[in-house]
Order: structure tokens, then sequence, then C-alpha cells
């Protein structure tokens, strides 16, 4: 088959291939596109954990997106990790010059297993600055809370909290509702026009490694083959539920989803 779109990620990579870059890439060609890397960062970790994060130098991530960019053009961008105030500038600067207008966020602070993987200088950075360039912010609870300085317990907190982050210059916003104890997981879209929850059944798992990662890329996906924000977010809802549901359970701690249950094999390779 030939890939219907083609994208750039820009994240840090998991050594156990679960999340970030790893994740991504994986998302991207189960869904039928092409993927691009500029990575941020080289992150060590397993299922257990993040054991170390060894940062890219800022200058070299602007020259994997630019480079590639000039080359084989995306037709949209996601962003995953970006750890410091001087590699979120440095992104910026070069959205600014490559002018993709398709731009999905991932505001990822922190890591499955609890460590943080951001400053408080970057994340103000992010707020004031990165927030107004993308069509879309997808924070899980944890993250929406350190965005907008408040306690997010019910539905209603987390649309108050989606409008916070309107009015701080994001176009739209999808709180993904995975962090509360309930039956359903609830994720809400919000923008100025609408509001709407996407609800599914909760997949009794401790093997989750990877969906924020994951939603965020296939969200990307399916908006760079022209299908709208709200429906990208549906699709997308939809993929990572079924590759939650698979419970591969590998490794000792959160285990990754499946990323391939998308893709049905209809050659034989001999």
């Amino acid at each position: 088959m030939k890939p219907k779109s083609k994208i750039l990620i820009i994240a840090g990579s998991d050594s156990s291939g679960g999340a970030g870059i790893q994740a991504d890439i994986k998302t991207v060609t189960a869904l039928g596109s092409y993927a691009m890397t500029a990575i941020t960062a080289v992150t060590i970790q397993n299922t257990t954990g993040v054991q170390s994060i060894a940062p890219i130098n800022p200058k070299e991530i602007s020259n994997q997106i630019e480079f590639t960019s000039k080359d084989i053009r995306p037709d949209a961008i996601k962003i995953g990790m970006l750890h410091s105030s001087k590699v979120i500038n440095a992104v910026i600067t070069s959205l600014n010059k490559i002018k993709i207008k398709k731009i999905i966020l991932d505001p990822v602070m922190i890591a499955k297993g609890g460590a943080k993987l951001i400053n408080d200088n970057a994340i103000n950075l992010l707020k004031n600055r990165l927030i107004k360039k993308v069509n879309l912010i997808t924070p899980n609870i944890p993250e929406a809370e350190i965005l907008t300085n408040t306690n997010i317990n019910s539905i209603e907190d987390m649309i108050y909290a989606a409008n916070i982050l309107l009015t701080l210059g994001a176009k739209n916003v999808l709180i993904k509702g995975g962090h509360f104890n309930s039956k359903f997981v609830q994720d809400i879209f919000v923008n100025k026009k609408e509001i709407k929850i996407i609800k599914n059944k909760r997949i009794s798992t401790k093997n989750t490694h990877g969906t924020g990662c994951t939603l965020s890329t296939a969200i990307t996906t399916f908006f760079s083959c022209g299908k709208t924000l709200k429906k990208s977010c549906e699709l997308a809802t939809k993929y990572v539920h079924n590759a939650i549901d698979s419970n591969l359970n590998y490794g000792e701690g959160y285990g990754p989803i499946n990323h391939l249950n998308s893709i049905i094999i209809n050659k034989k390779f001999k």
C-alpha cells in the first residue's frame, strides 16, 4: 500500500519501545502513513520506570526538523516531549520557518511511573508561546492541572480547565480522562464552539504504557488525511482502546499497548 500522508514527529525516544518516538512511528505506520522524526531526548527506560534522560542539543533538534522538512514536506506535525526552554524555543523557531499548518501538541510532563520529564521554565514557555501555534493540545488530567493551576475531580472540572487553556490561546483542547477511577473513560474535546465527550468502557489492565503518545499521534495521522479534528479524536480514541484491549503483558511494570492491532497482513512472505 502507498502511505496516505507524511507525519513529522518531534519527541523523545523510549528504549523499551512502548512510548515516545518508537510508539509514534508504530502508530503512524499502523494507520497507513509515513513517519519522520526529530528526536529531542534519548530516555533510558523500561516498563518499570525511567532510569535517565539524555537531552539532544537544541540546535540539532532544529536541524532535524528543518533539514527533513526541506526534503520531504510533512502534511502534519506531532510534538511530544520537550524537556527545556531552549528546546521549546528551538522548536518554535523551526516551526516558524517550515510553516506547516496542522500541528498537534501532547504536553508530555510526567512518565507513567511518575518521573518528571520537563522543568518549570519550560512549562511556562509552553503555556505562553507554543500553545498558540498548534491546532490541538492533548493533556491528561495531571498535565491539565499543571497547565491551568487547578484541581480536576470531575467532568465539569475538565471542561473548566479546557476553557482556561482556550483563554491561553489554545484553538482546541482534548483532556484525557483516563486518570479517573471510573467504569468509563471520558475524554473531553473542547473549543469555543462545542464540547464533545468521547466515552469508552474502561479496560481493567495495568498495561497502558504509551497511551498518551499513541493517542496524539493517531489524532495527527487521521487529521493529516483530511478528517476534522473532532473526528480524528474519536477515531484515535477507538484505535487506542483496541490497542489497550490486546493486553500484551510485556515486562514487569506498566506494559505497552498493541500498536499493531489495526493491521491485517494479507500477504504471505516466502
